[in-house]
């Protein structure tokens, strides 16, 4: 491991190796687990839940200060070495326990080698109180991919598990915590994750006042804390244990992860009592929901009523494309759709909204095969996630024979947007308003939104989400954004007719059908705003049905359906793009200022910048471009939107969120200026 890791670069996109186990039991208790690689125990076989809550909870001080705990933002735990889950299961129990109702709760642990998930059950079971919280954590446990996997474990705690090395995790953490759980093998058995660069990130994600409290006193760890800016001392430690450390960190150090790159510096937090969403798709009323849950009042604004827009289809596929060649793109949305699969399984558990019967990836052409074998070379990923399949077995998955294979997403599927949205809307908190708002007026407390009708209403923060509309704002209008229409088509199959039993992806999308109802497409017109539906595109998506399904049309036809295109029904609306097809997600620069502060890249892209901060339109954001990818990158884009509102730990790495930020754009134009 380095000694202090790039706070650009992330690790490769390959599943995480499990950990090799031994289950040993000691005279009248349950098998523990013990690690063979680093021979150590993941908790006391003596009594571990009372060693937890020595070490780590009594250490910190956790009953007294979530007792007093006061603020709107959320109290965070940070850990390293998730392991078990023991830690944290009982910091939530001491949350439940202490905690004020209005509090919220953030964990967040780092974890290198994640138990799978039958290990982790088998773990938790030793203690049976516990099983309620163990049950809500084992359900949603993701899979042994590097990155950062949000768990809703109630309504007002949030675990954040971030994969993969600690210090190199804790330098992607975009986030501050309160109290620190330093754990993990002992220092002699893991001598590479009590590095200094770990006290190092814990110490620069630390807010004032930070308490640590780790079982070791270790020379190695006490010289670490010492030297982060940590004043540890010793106290009496648990059982054999004689002594143990805890530590405080009075003043962080500047966060300099930001130096290269000081654009992107977050906005500090301002008051959110009351936030407005322009936008009632699925981008703004997922921004609205996020906020709700968060005790934020919402008023959702649209012009005709949620998902009047592009996600008013009736079926819309969870899919990605991911690119051959790892990228920050392909990494963002294969988090979203991981981060959408979770959050509409606690959404939705009775799944009457969506439906995970997996998404196949057509090969139709040679170029294709030989990309997705690429990709699978690269991405040695789980066979959960992604896995290829040769044609008989496509054939097999889908229902319909295929001469080629492709990839298959078993746990994507498709979601019916139009009801997902109003189920959105309809959560506690959330206003809706009828209306077109015209201009943003920026006040003293926060914004005045302006309304075509001349009314007006005052909010603390501000969030457009309006797709290709969302540059109509003075505000947002040196964004770049285009337009693109597409068009679905839907059929009544009879009895007889086929269904395919998957969502098949290849130029356009095919879902299973809803009872008699199927829906296929969609056409693809960049810079045309036309939501009138043609004839022409009806043709064109049977077309691209027939290369997705060699044969199904036909099948149609002979099931006695009318394909005349002219009799057609079906549905047009229009996406949004930036030009790089990634989303906008986050703070609005103020791109007079940033054109000024920056201008020196347009004469020479290397040249040392000035370390201004990034200057916004303060409390606003905007969630925009999320093209026809928006269900697996809306719901992850209103947790990032929400968390930075709320002032917590990001849902991304660092890196991933400010590939998301909106000021990107403004930053490649003058860089591509120095290189004409």
């Amino acid at each position: 491991m380095s000694s202090s890791p790039d706070a650009t670069s992330l690790p490769p996109l390959a599943a995480l190796d499990a950990p090799a186990l031994e289950w040993r039991h000691a005279a009248g208790e349950a098998a523990a687990p013990h690690s063979l690689a680093f021979d150590d125990v993941y908790f006391s076989r003596q009594d571990g839940r009372a060693e937890t809550e020595h070490v780590f909870i009594r250490a910190n001080r956790l009953p007294e200060r979530l007792a007093a705990w006061q603020e709107r933002r959320p109290f965070v735990i940070g850990e390293t070495g998730f392991g078990t889950g023991l830690n944290m299961l009982c910091a939530w129990a001491c949350f439940r326990e202490h905690a004020a109702p209005g509090a919220r709760l953030h964990l967040v642990s780092t974890e290198c080698f994640p138990l799978a998930r039958d290990d982790l059950a088998r773990a938790l079971a030793a203690w049976p109180d516990l099983a309620p919280l163990a049950a809500r954590l084992i359900a949603q446990w993701p899979e042994p991919l590097p990155g950062v996997h949000r768990l809703w474990l109630d309504a007002r705690v949030v675990l954040d598990l971030h994969f993969g090395d600690s210090a190199a995790a804790l330098a992607q953490l975009d986030g501050r915590v309160d109290a620190w759980f330093l754990d993990g093998f002992a220092p002699s058995k893991n001598p590479e994750m009590w590095h200094p660069a770990l006290f190092t990130a814990m110490a620069a994600a630390s807010r004032p006042g930070a308490s640590v409290a780790t079982f070791t006193c270790a020379g190695v760890v006490k010289r670490g804390l010492e030297a982060a800016g940590f004043a540890w001392r010793k106290v009496p430690g648990f059982g054999r244990k004689r002594e143990m450390l805890v530590a405080e960190l009075a003043d962080p150090p500047v966060d300099d992860a930001r130096r290269a790159t000081p654009w992107f510096q977050p906005p500090g937090p301002r008051k959110a009592e009351h936030v407005a969403v322009i936008g009632a798709g699925l981008a703004g009323a997922g921004v609205a929901h996020a906020l709700a849950r968060r005790g934020v009042a919402v008023t959702l604004i649209d012009r005709e009523g949620p998902a009047a827009g592009a996600s008013g289809n009736r079926q819309g596929a969870l899919y990605v494309k991911l690119a051959a060649e790892t990228n920050r793109q392909s990494r963002f949305y294969l988090a979203g759709l991981l981060h959408t699969r979770r959050w509409l399984a606690a959404l939705d558990p009775d799944r009457t909204l969506w439906q995970d019967c997996g998404v196949l990836q057509r090969a139709t052409g040679e170029r294709e095969t030989r990309r997705q074998r690429r990709f699978l070379d690269n991405h040695p990923l789980p066979v959960a996630v992604v896995t290829g399949l040769d044609a008989e077995a496509a054939s097999r998955a889908i229902g319909w024979p295929l001469e080629t294979g492709g990839l298959d997403y078993p746990q994507a599927g498709w979601v019916d947007p139009a009801a997902l949205c109003r189920r959105l809307a309809d959560t506690p908190g959330i206003a809706f308003r009828h209306g077109e708002v015209a201009t943003l007026n920026a006040a003293d407390d926060g914004w005045s939104l302006g309304f075509a009708d001349g009314t007006t209403l005052a909010a603390d923060q501000v969030v457009i989400a309006t797709a290709a509309e969302g540059t109509r704002l003075a505000q947002t209008a040196d964004l770049p954004l285009q337009a693109i229409r597409g068009q679905v088509t839907h059929l009544t199959l009879p009895a007889s007719a086929p269904r395919p039993r998957q969502v098949v992806c290849a130029g356009g999308y095919l879902p299973p059908p809803v009872g008699d109802a199927l829906t296929f497409g969609a056409t693809f017109h960049p810079n045309v705003a036309d939501t009138a539906v043609r004839e022409a595109d009806h043709a064109a998506n049977l077309a691209e049905l027939e290369r997705t399904l060699p044969g199904y049309v036909a099948a149609l036809r002979e099931a006695g359906i009318d394909l005349d295109p002219a009799r057609l029904e079906g549905r047009a609306a229009v996406r949004a793009a930036s030009p790089d097809k990634t989303p906008y997600a986050g703070p609005v620069p103020d791109a007079a200022a940033w054109r000024r502060d920056y201008a020196a890249l347009s004469k020479d892209a290397r040249r040392r910048v000035p370390e201004t901060p990034g200057r916004h339109h303060p409390g606003l954001w905007i969630s925009a471009a999320h093209g026809s990818r928006g269900l697996a990158s809306t719901p992850l884009c209103a947790e990032l939107i929400a968390s930075r509102i709320c002032d917590e730990p990001l849902p991304l790495p660092r890196v991933l969120a400010d590939h998301l930020h909106p000021g990107r754009r403004l930053i490649a134009e003058l860089i591509r200026g120095a290189a004409r």
